[in-house]
């Protein structure tokens, strides 16, 4: 296969990893993840992963109210290093060489995040899971995606969801919602359309980071994006 990407940071949220209810996890999705993986590291791409924690806790918005929103942050990054030893779980257990790493130091199970020995994994061919967002409160793991994929060199950004692609309007809600092919970023910040947080898509257009959004529920879809097929919502 002709690859269009071969290296690339994969977004997951964690709501994804919840299955239909968006809670918890749902073990036959997280297989299904690690399959589509592990079938782009055969072809030779370089996989980085950056997984959000929604289905554990969603920071301030899962807390009671009044709660700080540093406090509520800091759940939220810790949610995300849960889902990460999850991810590395399944991955590792398809025969997956991997390396977890955290913006928050726990030696005892992760390495702390380096970005020359992030490289330096990812050049082994090792599927890089990067946890605990950007180590800072007021950051969203979409904001770490960007930022770890300008790090490591990403050609492109691939943020897994449960719909396939950007649309005009919620889908679940309107039947005549309207799929886009392709955006660019400032139609995306124009539109507020929400792909990602404001300062994700701005680092990202800064960066010259492409944004591919496609769903994962196909298990083809990841390899259709990395030949470079139409497929999902291109913002670039």
């Amino acid at each position: 296969m002709d690859l269009k990407y071969r290296r690339i940071l994969l977004k997951v949220s964690g709501e994804l990893l919840g299955g239909k209810s968006g809670q918890g996890f749902d073990y036959a999705v997280i297989a299904g993840l690690a399959e589509q993986v592990r079938s782009a590291c055969r072809l030779g791409v370089q996989v980085g992963l950056v997984v959000g924690g929604g289905n554990i806790f969603r920071g301030s918005k899962s807390g009671p109210p009044g709660m700080e929103r540093v406090a509520g942050d800091h759940m939220g990054m810790l949610a995300t290093v849960i889902n990460a030893i999850c991810l590395q779980d399944a991955l590792e257990r398809l025969g997956l060489e991997t390396r977890l790493m955290t913006a928050i130091e726990m030696r005892s199970i992760a390495e702390p995040y380096i970005k020359r020995r992030a490289d330096r994994h990812l050049r082994m061919g090792r599927v890089v899971i990067f946890a605990a967002g950007t180590g800072n409160p007021f950051f969203t793991t979409d904001t770490a995606a960007a930022l770890r994929a300008s790090e490591i060199g990403a050609e492109v950004l691939i943020k897994a969801t449960k719909v396939d692609g950007v649309y005009d309007r919620d889908p679940a809600l309107h039947k005549n919602a309207v799929r886009f092919e392709r955006l660019t970023f400032q139609e995306v910040l124009a539109r507020d359309l929400r792909v990602m947080d404001a300062t994700a898509i701005a680092f990202c257009k800064d960066n010259g980071i492409p944004i591919l959004v496609l769903s994962m529920e196909n298990e083809e879809n990841l390899l259709h994006a990395l030949a470079g097929r139409p497929i999902g919502t291109l913002i670039a």
